[in-house]
């Protein structure tokens, strides 16, 4: 897999707390995406947002330092 095309690491998935949210979740979740702490929610005047991090485990990467 190209350095382009790797999974990051950390992602914030985010949107209206509804099943399309609920389903991006899940996918992440199947592609071996771990929960990073609670849910987060706020309201927009119009509906609920909700935001969750997700991380892929593993060990850290090994910084990459350009000279």
């Amino acid at each position: 897999m190209a350095e382009t095309e790797q999974r990051l690491r950390y992602r914030l998935l985010t949107g209206p707390d509804d099943r399309a949210f609920c389903e991006r979740v899940s996918a992440a979740l199947d592609e071996g995406y771990q929960l990073h702490g609670p849910p987060t929610l706020t309201f927009d005047g119009e509906r609920v947002i909700a935001g969750q991090a997700i991380v892929l485990p593993g060990p850290p990467r090994p910084l990459s330092v350009e000279v």
